[in-house]
């Protein structure tokens, strides 16, 4: 089965990237798989302050992707596979990447303005040529009904 890889955060961005992805896993009888990443907290004095910041930030996110994808059901009739990971952004990308099988296309989002998301710089420039997949990225200047268009 084509599977659409798409990584969320709290951003206009993201929301895009999960929009275009889902509207084209329902169009291609596809399916979703939504990263959710927590950065790791730099080195704090006091391990159990930085054990609460990140227990905080993680569940920041499965309550984002949990959100997410009751969303998506609602909308699609899609039940995406989630998958929240603690690291670096592209390195868990990279792994996810190679684990989900039938992997179709990554699909990101860029900002409406200003310079592209890490993500977007790794993806579609630094590591380019080396992928599984395509690397989809959605302009943040498109409406809603311009992406389920192109979806």
């Amino acid at each position: 089965m084509r599977t659409y890889l798409v990584v969320i955060d709290e951003t206009e961005e993201a929301n895009i990237a999960l929009r275009f992805a889902s509207r084209r896993a329902m169009k291609t009888n596809g399916a979703l798989h939504i990263l959710a990443i927590v950065k790791s907290e730099e080195f704090v004095a006091w391990g159990g302050v930085q054990a609460t910041l990140e227990e905080e930030a993680k569940n920041r996110a499965e309550a984002l992707v949990s959100s997410a994808a009751g969303t998506l059901f609602e909308e699609t009739g899609i039940r995406p596979s989630i998958t929240v990971k603690s690291g670096k952004g592209p390195k868990e990308v990279r792994k996810l990447m190679d684990e989900v099988d039938g992997l179709a296309a990554l699909v990101l989002g860029a900002a409406a303005n200003g310079p592209p998301g890490p993500l977007v710089m790794h993806f579609a420039a630094t590591e380019s040529g080396n992928l599984p997949c395509p690397v989809m990225v959605v302009p943040g200047c498109l409406s809603k009904e311009e992406i389920d268009r192109l979806s």
